[in-house]
């Protein structure tokens, strides 16, 4: 059987993908958000996907995103951005700005930094904490461990609103262990949300809770 050819096609096939992972896990498929990560795409590559029903898409840099979204943003009213890359402290007036969900928040300056945009701002995206389950030193994150005091301070002292947890399971591992950690850490903290599964583990991420999946060469293609 051919691979799907256009956006559209790539498009319905994981969102057929996500439906058949959520219904033997007795979730409903609506539950799932689909992220279409669209780092690297040009607003060129990213209307086809927008025209086939796609209204949630990830950018990992602020200044990539502020170069095309906006205008897209205006032409395609309802669209939800999400920063899933890292975030620069001297980028949170940017971030909070733009992006309707930041999932990557990961360090204490980070965080007083937001608390205090988006009071100026009025706005409030949807905050996610970043979780290094492999404790890998190249990556951003909390560690596991120190994961609950980190979401009390977010809380407490600078009234930031977590909903949820993100996190990417090192490439050289099985990540069901690290989907399941970061399940399990994410009810400890009563979050809702899951953040968790890209284009290679997506279905599997679902059967481990996840409420957002990060997919994006599954839907664009290879990156050039």
């Amino acid at each position: 059987m051919n691979a799907p050819a256009t956006p559209a096609e790539r498009l319905a096939a994981v969102k057929k993908e996500i439906e058949a992972a959520a219904r033997p896990a007795g979730r409903d498929p609506a539950s799932v958000t689909l992220v279409a990560i669209s780092k690297t795409f040009g607003a060129g590559a990213i209307e086809p996907v927008i025209a086939a029903g796609q209204r949630v898409f990830g950018e990992n840099r602020v200044q990539e995103a502020k170069a095309k979204w906006p205008e897209l943003k205006v032409r395609h009213p309802g669209l939800k951005l999400h920063l899933v890359g890292p975030l620069q402290s001297n980028k949170v007036k940017d971030a909070v700005g733009l992006f309707d969900a930041i999932h990557a928040i990961d360090r204490e300056s980070l965080a007083a930094a937001l608390s205090k945009e988006i009071a100026k701002q009025g706005r409030h995206p949807t905050l996610f904490v970043e979780v290094n389950t492999g404790a890998e030193p190249q990556k951003a994150g909390v560690l596991p461990e120190e994961t609950d005091a980190f979401v009390k301070l977010c809380r407490e002292t600078y009234g930031l609103e977590i909903a949820g947890l993100m996190g990417i399971p090192p490439l050289d591992e099985p990540p069901a262990p690290h989907f399941a950690l970061l399940a399990k850490i994410a009810k400890r903290n009563e979050l809702n949300l899951l953040s968790i599964g890209m284009s290679a583990d997506f279905a599997l991420a679902i059967r481990f809770g996840a409420t957002h999946v990060r997919v994006g060469t599954a839907i664009f293609g290879e990156r050039g």
